[in-house]
């Protein structure tokens, strides 16, 4: 594999684990690395961008080996790789990676992720782009995951990556010698139950905490084929899950399932 020229965002943070140990993975298999992360953690921000406020960046190479260019930036994750695209970088890069996340992105819950909108940014650049996740809030070992990806990346930038594929990987919670094969997967419905509890602070004012109960649905899954199994049912085998996506939302149902609609702004005779 030629030397890419790799740019890595994510949702966790700069100083995050996650992504430390992927840029580390990314330069030791000789490839030109630059991060542009968040200062802090930016978790669920989905693919918001900063308009109201200024966007802040400076350096933050202390937090990677030596060779790694890094940037910490005070927008959100999508903000981050738009602001690399246009100012920050000279060339654009061959690939995007946007991760390591310190728990899992799967199904519908990718709409909210700050880890998927990085990818996506690249994506509708027209750039190889992948978003990578643990399944897991309380692993703490990035190192297979890190090989995991950039082998997918690699092998998939030789063969053939379009230019309008994301590609959204989860990974286990465990050493990947132990780890089920890697397979395609389709998206899962994500559900929840009770979502928002209900508190009065000591003044007596009502507030609210999103705190909804996972319900677990290994079935449940949009488009795809049939024969794919679920992102969420891959990772209950203990199994990589690798999801194809693409920016395109258009319905893709049969038209006559579509509510009936009158015309509008006809003039009335």
């Amino acid at each position: 594999m030629k030397q890419m020229k790799i740019l890595i965002s994510n949702d966790d943070g700069v100083s995050s684990l996650g992504i430390r140990t992927l840029a580390s993975a990314a330069i030791n298999n000789g490839h030109e690395v630059t991060v542009v992360a968040p200062d802090k953690e930016r978790s669920a921000t989905g693919h918001g961008l900063t308009l109201q406020n200024p966007i802040r960046v400076e350096k933050a190479n202390e937090f990677f080996p030596d060779g790694i260019v890094s940037w910490s930036c005070s927008g959100t994750p999508a903000d981050c790789i738009k602001l690399a695209l246009s100012e920050l970088l000279k060339t654009k890069p061959d690939l995007v990676l946007s991760g390591i996340n310190h728990g899992p992105n799967l199904g519908t819950d990718i709409f909210c992720s700050g880890t998927v909108a990085a990818a996506m940014e690249g994506t509708l650049e027209g750039l190889p782009s992948m978003a990578v996740s643990i399944a897991c809030y309380q692993w703490q070992d990035f190192r297979g995951a890190s090989r995991i990806a950039l082998e997918i990346a690699e092998k998939a930038l030789i063969s053939k990556w379009p230019s309008s594929l994301l590609l959204n990987l989860n990974v286990p919670p465990c050493d990947p010698e132990k780890m089920g094969p890697l397979s395609w997967t389709r998206l899962s419905i994500r559900r929840y139950e009770e979502q928002f509890c209900k508190r009065q602070d000591p003044r007596g004012s009502t507030y609210f905490w999103l705190a909804g109960e996972l319900v677990k649905d290994l079935e449940s899954a949009g488009d795809g084929p049939k024969k794919w199994p679920s992102d969420v049912a891959q990772i209950e085998a203990n199994a990589p899950s690798l999801t194809p996506i693409q920016p395109d939302l258009f319905w893709r149902g049969l038209i006559e399932d579509l509510p009936e609609i009158k015309p509008v702004n006809q003039p009335v005779r």
